[in-house]
């Protein structure tokens, strides 16, 4: 992909991944994607944490992810909205993950193959999100407090986040179903992937019964036309065949009758006068 046609491969390919992660059969069932006022370079992402041993199970945490213009060469960035109490998220909601990070600067002490590559998707990089909330990155701390009581007040670290968490759900989208471990979560979305080949529009057997009929008239003409042409048909051709034996018959007859009658006149004019 050349760097002169990033604007357009960019949008594409960002639609790609973006019908990948809404569809029910190849979706991720951590996340509810979203777009921003139908721009493909804004998401609007609401991450769920379906582990079960982790504190932040059961939150529904909004975030936002913006694209550049030349995605993938360049990263998007990450940010919860409004912001979460975790090790590794800045005061504003920033999201400090290595994978986000350009490659290349050798002051940040973070391997290449940690960084931003172009081979990265937006999937990768939800995974690895879900990941590290999870499982903080404490050599690497965005917000100290956090840091400091993860590792030192842990039962105190967990309260602060389930109250997060309870303050999270009223985020949760009118009519969606959240899922709270990871088996209901693939189980349902199994089940809403299920339910859309299964559904049949109400019009269908009326259409299907209209369309039958239309093919069934199209039939009746065509074979009309064919008639006229001279081609033959079983059908027509039994039908044709019965008229004209039946026409058959009734002239036979009728020359039988004929002859009989010429016959009787004939032997009537051949009988002797009485004298």
């Amino acid at each position: 992909m050349s760097r002169s046609s990033t604007p357009m491969a960019s949008a594409a390919i960002l639609m790609k991944q973006y019908k990948e992660l809404t569809d029910p059969k190849t979706c991720v069932p951590s996340f509810h994607i979203t777009l921003q006022n139908d721009d493909i370079y804004h998401w609007n992402i609401g991450v769920m944490v379906l582990a079960e041993d982790s504190p932040y199970n059961g939150g529904y945490f909004k975030a936002r992810m913006i694209f550049p213009s030349d995605y993938p060469y360049s990263p998007p960035t990450f940010k919860f909205i409004p912001p979460i109490f975790h090790p590794n998220v800045y005061r504003d909601g920033r999201l400090c993950i290595s994978i986000l990070h350009k490659s290349g600067d050798v002051t940040s002490g973070e391997p290449d193959g940690e960084t931003w590559s172009p081979v990265q998707t937006v999937e990768s990089v939800l995974v690895s999100i879900v990941s590290l909330l999870s499982d903080p990155n404490i050599n690497s701390p965005a917000n100290v407090d956090a840091s400091v009581a993860y590792t030192k007040n842990p039962e105190e670290f967990k309260q602060r986040v389930r109250e997060e968490v309870e303050r999270s759900k009223v985020n949760i989208p009118k009519g969606f179903v959240m899922p709270s471990t990871l088996k209901s979560a693939y189980v349902a979305s199994k089940s809403r992937h299920d339910a859309q080949e299964d559904v049949v529009d109400d019009d269908f057997w009326y259409e299907s019964e209209d369309s039958q009929a239309g093919e069934d008239d199209q039939g009746s003409m065509a074979s009309e036309e064919e008639d006229e042409n001279g081609n033959e048909y079983d059908g027509d051709e039994v039908e044709e065949e019965d008229e004209e034996e039946q026409e058959e018959d009734v002239e036979e007859e009728e020359e039988e009758q004929e002859e009989e009658q010429e016959d009787e006149e004939t032997k009537a004019h051949k009988k002797p006068r009485l004298r």
